[in-house]
């Protein structure tokens, strides 16, 4: 049974795949790479970028992407390269729900999330925390929160998870969230992907 999971999984990346390649395949790649904020050697013709903490090579034009990542990590990289528009960052910041068409699934991501960071993250130190961040390519940055961490997934797509721990007043708490320039660079469910792997980094299993 888990094999025939297993085909029916690859077979499904294969097909998503080659629908992202073949619109990619008709885009200038020097437009690409604008776009998405990411290095270009037209001598080599591979593009060049630092995703999820891991230096990653694109070429072009076959789209084979270096070192092998998980499948639905090659998928949003594709993704993200078909819909970049160069959108500038934001720094302002928003939830899974407000995400475009991000309602219902993006608000059971948020629930989600927020339940696994209360019940999990939280009760680490800041120590444990920093190190299981940095791991993962994230940093540490300032914040109204008692401690956050930026994680650049992709050139122009950083997530940061914001957290504040317990008090005499108030419960912990935290949330995951997406710069407002997001849409411009992943659709609803992509992202939800991005926000399910920075999570698995951080928990291993979410």
């Amino acid at each position: 049974m888990k094999q025939l999971e297993d085909m029916r999984g690859n077979r499904a990346f294969e097909e998503m795949r080659k629908v992202a390649v073949d619109w990619l395949a008709g885009r200038d790649p020097l437009e690409i790479a604008k776009n998405a904020g990411i290095g270009y050697d037209e001598a080599d013709g591979r593009f060049s970028f630092a995703s999820f903490g891991t230096n990653v090579c694109v070429d072009y034009p076959s789209y084979q992407i270096s070192p092998k990542l998980e499948q639905w990590h090659q998928l949003i990289i594709l993704h993200y390269m078909k819909l970049a528009d160069g959108a500038p960052l934001t720094e302002q910041w928003m939830t899974m729900a407000e995400v475009k068409d991000g309602m219902v699934r993006g608000g059971d991501f948020d629930r989600r999330c927020e339940r696994a960071i209360r019940d999990r993250l939280t009760r680490a130190s800041e120590g444990e925390l920093s190190e299981k961040c940095r791991s993962i390519g994230g940093r540490i940055v300032e914040s109204n929160a008692d401690f956050a961490m930026r994680f650049d997934f992709l050139p122009r797509y950083p997530l940061l998870l914001k957290l504040w721990f317990a008090d005499e007043e108030f419960p912990a708490s935290g949330k995951l969230l997406l710069d407002r320039s997001a849409d411009h660079y992943l659709s609803i469910e992509d992202a939800v992907t991005v926000g399910q792997l920075v999570m698995e980094g951080l928990l291993g299993i979410f």
